[in-house]
């Protein structure tokens, strides 16, 4: 069964196709399906933007959609870039000079008020018309500098106490398991996995209908 990740980008199909690799699906890009499609997003939240992007990819292809709307949340910075993570300073500035930025602004700024967060919202669109929504968070603090090479957008700049280093410092594995988008993905795997159940079961009483 085919199922689209409504994205373009390279570096969050690759920790897709890491979590949801034994189910039994074709998981394609917009890229895959050669579907070049600029979606505006303009929901007032994670969950509506992810809404928006899975449904619309659902209603023009009519296969099951996943989209995902994820950020940066800093405390200090009254929870910005939140849902403008991806267009924070201009669509077109770069992950470093957006990190650079965030880190001046919290220069000297101790650490009990460096807190922040990453949320991951996933929608689940199929062609039915039902639309599910899961989410997933993974605390942490804006770190003193920029470190790691690993992950993309924020994960240099994102320290997790817990691991003493960013999430662009760890392996993908562990990445993965604690991200928001690992959290998030991992529950709309177990949405995935129930459906694929019932399709199977209606796939085989339909075939128990033709022999007879």
């Amino acid at each position: 069964m085919k199922v689209i990740f409504a994205t373009h980008n390279e570096g969050k199909m690759k920790e897709i196709r890491e979590i949801l690799k034994d189910l039994d699906i074709e998981l394609c890009s917009l890229k895959d399906i050669g579907l070049n499609i600029d979606i505006e997003e303009n929901g007032t939240s994670f969950e509506e933007n992810a809404i928006i992007k899975a449904r619309t990819v659902c209603d023009m292809t009519g296969e099951i959609t996943l989209a995902d709307d994820s950020g940066l949340e800093v405390d200090y910075l009254d929870k910005a870039p939140g849902i403008y993570s991806a267009r924070f300073l201009g669509e077109d500035t770069s992950y470093e000079i957006k990190n650079q930025y965030i880190l001046d602004r919290l220069k000297n700024v101790p650490e009990k008020d460096r807190s922040a967060r990453f949320v991951c919202v996933i929608a689940c669109a199929f062609p039915d018309g039902e639309t599910v929504t899961r989410t997933g968070v993974i605390e942490g603090l804006i770190a003193e500098k920029i470190s790691g090479t690993n992950g993309f957008g924020y994960d240099p700049i994102f320290y997790v106490p817990e691991y003493n280093c960013t999430t662009a410092d760890m392996p993908s594995d562990l990445k993965n398991q604690i991200s928001h988008r690992g959290k998030a993905l991992r529950a709309v795997k177990e949405v995935l996995t129930n459906y694929l159940a019932v399709y199977k079961k209606q796939e085989i009483d339909n075939e128990d209908i033709d022999s007879k």
